[in-house]
């Protein structure tokens, strides 16, 4: 397995939602723990939000939440003479051998609409001020032309509703390798197992490295790791079998040209059993293995309550899978289970507080927790109220 040599390293937010001021380190692995409504969603949000600004689709993703007042903190004290305070977002991100780039985007709401009124993509540099690879103030927008070795206006249309980050050229090195990792991160909500959901019809077959946020594209991607990573495809079948011990294989039967069923055979049933006849845990085990699994990762995976439907004796299982594939996706993910936190380590939890209101996140090794563990389990420790993290 490679391991990322790139890894987004902190995030700062102001004016989000619960999210009023907070600074956090992200790590490979980041679970977070919270009570309803303590900001674990708005934190998987927040890296939505910088995702499609990254791609080009900040005004399509702000219109459908009903812009960015929508999603400022909502507040008395937040809304100043002039207006409500902007959402600011800073990101760092590791290089190898080099200082850290750090990235920040401050949106301030302007009517319906709103304003890209700061952004930054910067570079410290030993004895001197940090390098600026992309500067934008209101209209001044400029970036770093190696060949000029300058900072210049854009020379090509350039949109006013879309990050200046989104429209770096390719030919720029740093930028477009910031931008290219960030707009790759990608997230995953509650799949959907309803009797007519995409997972659990035949699917038409084509190339795909991922199953898809609906699970639309699930029997390509395994039926592509089949053909053309079998080893890859085993410890898919593997990881299966040790979660549900009667599990034998899966196999894909064709239903019309270029159209292929999944079926699950089980040693206790003679005939094997199709996607619409699995259990709504077994068929979402079944995704979330598969997509942790994939050999074409994002840069970061955002899943939401990835425990809907699972018994808990398959948690334990779900936690060594994420551990292993935060080695080549930082994964981020939110949960309301007191089981998986059991079978996590404080240095993998984040703890999501609210204090008058406002979001609070620490990281559970960053509390004096060892006699605590002396005794009990990590979970344990949490349902008694010693992590904080829990509904008042």
């Amino acid at each position: 397995m490679v391991t990322r040599q790139h890894i987004f390293s902190h995030l700062g937010i102001r004016q989000f939602r619960r999210l009023r001021e907070v600074e956090v380190e992200v790590r490979p692995l980041t679970v977070l723990i919270g009570a309803n409504g303590a900001g674990k969603t708005s934190f998987l949000d927040v890296w939505a939000l910088l995702a499609e600004s990254a791609a080009g689709r900040l005004q399509e993703y702000l219109a459908a939440r009903g812009g960015v007042a929508e999603i400022l903190t909502r507040d008395k004290q937040d809304v100043a003479a002039d207006g409500p305070k902007p959402l600011r977002l800073d990101l760092a991100m590791t290089v190898p051998k080099f200082e850290p780039l750090v990235y920040h985007v401050t949106l301030t709401p302007a009517g319906s609409a709103y304003l890209i009124s700061e952004e930054e993509l910067s570079q410290a540099k030993a004895g001197k001020d940090a390098f600026k690879h992309i500067t934008s103030r209101g209209h001044n927008i400029r970036y770093f032309d190696s060949s000029a070795k300058a900072l210049l206006r854009p020379t090509w249309e350039h949109s006013p509703m879309e990050t200046s980050l989104s429209q770096v050229p390719k030919m720029f090195k740093e930028p477009e390798l910031f931008r290219k990792e960030l707009a790759s991160s990608t997230y995953y909500g509650p799949l959907n197992v309803l009797p007519q959901a995409p997972v659990r019809l035949p699917q038409p077959l084509r190339p795909a490295d991922l199953p898809g946020r609906s699970g639309e594209d699930l029997v390509s991607c395994l039926f592509s790791m089949r053909e053309g990573d079998r080893e890859r495809f085993e410890m898919v079948e593997d990881a299966l079998r040790a979660a549900f011990p009667d599990f034998e294989r899966l196999d894909f039967p064709p239903v019309a040209a270029g159209v292929l069923s999944m079926t699950w055979k089980d040693k206790c049933f003679c005939r094997p059993m199709y996607m619409s006849q699995l259990s709504e845990g077994t068929l979402r085990y079944l995704w979330l293995t598969t997509l942790l699994s994939a050999s074409k990762l994002p840069a970061v995976t955002l899943i939401d309550e990835p425990e809907v439907s699972l018994h808990p004796e398959l948690l334990s299982h779900l936690a060594e899978l994420m551990r292993e594939v935060s080695r080549r996706t930082q994964l981020v993910v939110a949960t309301h289970s007191d089981r998986l936190i059991r079978f996590l380590e404080p240095r993998e939890v984040l703890i999501c507080d609210l204090e008058a209101g406002e979001a609070r996140l620490q990281w559970a090794d960053q509390l004096d927790l060892d006699r605590w563990l002396k005794e009990y389990t990590l979970d344990q420790v949490w349902q008694m109220g010693q992590m904080g993290g829990r509904a008042q």
